[in-house]
């Protein structure tokens, strides 16, 4: 039997038969059943209405017999209908159910209770129905022995006939005066329907069969046998051959057509991509050969099964071998074995491993492993991959040496060193040189920012600069203990792949700072030395104005005259205001010669310059040299230290004044003049002087700005004037430079514009 269900499992032509023939047997017996219900109840409709036709006429035969009440008569007409064929009884009733006529003479004169069928139906109300339905005058019954009978009931209604003359014996009130039960036997009418249903059931069979047999064979024709080349072409392909079987069902415009069409698309598509596979499989195995690491297969007993080109370079293991062997050439396998965790554990692992090679060096690499498992998910192999880390491992030490060596050079390096977050200048780190010079610990720098160690006037420049500038010269920080003093800085941006670092540097400058403003007093004193001369001209004319003034009052005194008032008046003004210009200039010369502590300021060049050339004026005009004024006007300010500024125009009028002094001493015909120009330069203020003098030797033009340098005679300079100026225009984030031009020497000074 389970063979059998299996079988039927198994063929397609099975199951569509099955299902074919179950729809059709299940339509032959509906059919059947519907024509043999349609027969039985078509026969019984005709039979019951035979049967209601012929009791009505025999009512109506039996009219005039009951009007004459002729009783021989109606016995016997009831009793020839009862001889007739089907017909079982013929009973008459009257109201009050006691049988009147009959074929059976036993029943004569019986009474029949209201509960008998031909009495309920009228009697189940009150009043008794007077008209019934032809369904209710019928009744299907079997008797007592079983025979199929049927019984129709004809009412016998009153008529003028029985109420009226002659008969006058039924009252015209009384609408039913009784009734007449015949009864039909329809056992042969039975057999007759049962022989027609035997006939339908056979001829059913037939029809069945004759169909089944058909459809089987078509469907063999049609469908199996195709089928059945479509799946020999089919296994054919599976184990690699060729097949043309199915050419001519490709062919047919059916469905099983297509199919072959679809089969045949399928099939080129299958030799294609299996073409793309094998083509895959040849690549991945030349990449699994030419990969540049050791990888190897190995069973659960850690034997190699499979194993790359570089592995048997490397090894040269053979098949069976243990890895531990072929690896690191010992007899028992690691302690630490990343193959025998993922065999233990089913997943991936990596570690690091090392030997120690004939040559007594070692050798590391990284070791990979990962499962492989059977169609069950249980790992039956491991492949493991080695990449060799030596030259890296070998890096590493040189790397981690490296960092020892830098780090010690970052700790003593002279300068202090910062490592700042760049977003929030947060300290990160520092070198121990920040401990001498800060007087702070490392650990209670980092985390602090760092403008908790600039001094708070200077936070708005730092804020704008730190971010914007690589250099940031005299810083005013402070130390732990409070103390100031004076750093420049250095900075550069550094970024890894998360975070951007900024670097500071900063060297303290403040014994320097010191030591250059007395070098700068000590240049403005040399100065002020060289401008003795000029100053006491400068102050001998208001001295002689007041000297005559005074002589004349004391003459005039002593003689005893008196003096005019307007001659007075004159006087004394003269005298006031030569006292106001002798105390003007001395009053420059002492703010000039004063050491102050100043910042910059917002400074007019051309104002500076005025200044400058007012202690000078007349030592110029009276060594005959001529002064051009070249000013530009509406200049925009420069920041700068008012005196300092001054003092570098200083310095450039006098190394002019003793160029051109040389030049009138050795009695050059043109005149010696200075020129002074400014101009504005995009963003920034351009200062010229330049004279008419020998120019500066070219061999010496790169020299003039360093210290104690000069081309002046012995004891006429002391060569800091240009080292200073050169010193003080920097700070000033300008720039200085001397060039010989086509007769005598121009120095030009650039300086930035205080708005840029």
């Amino acid at each position: 039997m389970l063979g059998l269900i299996m079988k039927i499992r198994e063929s397609l032509i099975i199951k569509i038969i099955l299902a074919t023939g179950t729809i059709l047997l299940a339509s032959t017996l509906l059919l059947i059943y519907m024509s043999i219900g349609f027969v039985n109840e078509y026969t019984l409709a005709e039979r019951i209405h035979t049967a209601d036709m012929m009791g009505n006429t025999i009512k109506l035969g039996l009219h005039d017999s009951m009007l004459r009440n002729n009783r021989g008569d109606i016995n016997q007409t009831i009793q020839k209908v009862a001889q007739f064929h089907h017909v079982e009884s013929i009973r008459v009733y009257n109201k009050e159910g006691e049988v009147k006529f009959t074929n059976k003479p036993d029943e004569l004169g019986t009474v029949i209770d209201k509960s008998h069928h031909a009495c309920k139906v009228c009697h189940l109300q009150d009043p008794p129905k007077t008209n019934l339905t032809f369904s209710e005058r019928t009744w299907n019954f079997q008797s007592k022995s079983g025979e199929h009978l049927f019984s129709v009931q004809v009412p016998i209604s009153n008529s003028p006939e029985c109420s009226g003359g002659p008969c006058h014996y039924h009252p015209a009130d009384n609408e039913i005066l009784g009734t007449m039960d015949m009864v039909f036997n329809f056992e042969v009418t039975d057999a007759a329907v049962s022989d027609y249903r035997n006939q339908l059931i056979f001829l059913g069979t037939l029809v069945f069969m004759a169909a089944s047999f058909c459809i089987f064979l078509g469907l063999r024709q049609l469908i199996t046998r195709p089928l059945s080349v479509l799946t020999q072409c089919s296994e054919a392909i599976a184990h690699g051959r060729e097949s043309r079987a199915a050419r001519e069902i490709i062919k047919r415009p059916d469905e099983l057509g297509k199919l072959a069409r679809s089969h045949e698309s399928m099939v080129n598509a299958l030799h294609l991509q299996q073409d793309i596979i094998n083509e895959k499989r040849e690549e991945f195995e030349l990449l699994f050969d030419n990969v540049p690491c050791v990888v190897t297969v190995q069973d659960l007993d850690y034997k190699l099964l499979e194993y790359n080109k570089e592995s048997r370079e490397r090894f040269s293991p053979f098949p069976g071998a243990y890895c531990y062997e072929a690896y690191k050439g010992i007899d028992e396998k690691c302690e630490e074995c990343p193959v025998e965790r993922t065999f233990e554990t089913g997943v991936a692992h990596c570690s690091e491993e090392s030997r120690r090679n004939p040559d007594g060096t070692y050798s590391h690499w990284i070791v990979h492993t990962a499962p492989i498992m059977d169609k069950n998910g249980k790992v039956t192999k491991a492949m493991e991959m080695c990449l060799d880390i030596t030259e890296r491992k070998e890096l590493e030490e040189k790397l981690k040496e490296s960092e020892k060596k830098y780090h010690t050079i970052f700790n003593n390096v002279p300068n202090s060193i910062f490592v700042l977050a760049n977003s929030t200048l947060e300290i990160v780190d520092c070198n121990t040189t920040v401990t001498q010079v800060y007087g702070w610990d490392r650990k209670d720098l980092i985390g602090r920012s760092f403008m908790s160690i600039v001094h708070e006037d200077e936070n708005e420049r730092m804020q704008s600069q730190m971010r914007a500038f690589t250099a940031i010269n005299q810083v005013k920080s402070i130390r732990k203990d409070g103390e100031q003093f004076f750093v420049d800085m250095m900075l550069a941006v550094s970024e890894d792949s998360n975070f951007e670092y900024l670097l500071v540097s900063t060297t303290d400058i403040t014994e320097r700072l010191e030591a250059e403003q007395k070098l700068f007093h000590a240049g403005k004193m040399a100065t002020l030395g060289e401008m003795a001369t000029g100053v006491a001209h400068e102050l001998n004319q208001p001295l002689t104005v007041i000297k005559s003034a005074s002589n004349y009052f004391m003459k005039k005194v002593d003689q005893g005259q008196p003096i005019p008032e307007e001659t007075l008046g004159t006087l004394a003004r003269e005298v006031d205001s030569y006292v106001d210009r002798a105390t003007k200039i001395i009053s420059h010369m002492r703010e000039f010669g004063r050491q102050v502590d100043q910042g910059n300021e917002l400074v007019n060049v051309n104002e500076s310059l005025n200044r400058a050339f007012t202690l000078l004026r007349k030592q110029f005009s009276s060594r005959g040299i001529d002064t051009r004024w070249e000013l530009a006007g509406n200049l925009p300010p420069v920041m700068a230290t008012p005196d300092q500024l001054e003092q570098v125009f200083i310095n450039l009028f006098v190394n002019a004044r003793d160029e051109l002094e040389d030049k009138t001493e050795s009695g050059v015909s043109d005149t010696a003049t200075i020129t002074v120009r400014t101009m504005r330069e995009g963003n920034d203020i351009v200062i010229q002087v330049e004279d008419n003098g020998r120019g500066i030797p070219e061999d010496l033009v790169h020299k003039i700005f360093e210290p104690f340098f000069t081309t002046k005679r012995v004891g006429k300079g002391t060569g800091l004037g240009l080292s200073i100026s050169y010193g003080l225009i920097k700070d000033f984030g300008g720039e200085i430079h001397a060039e010989n031009q086509e007769q005598g020497a121009r120095f030009t000074i650039k300086l930035p514009m205080a708005e840029s």
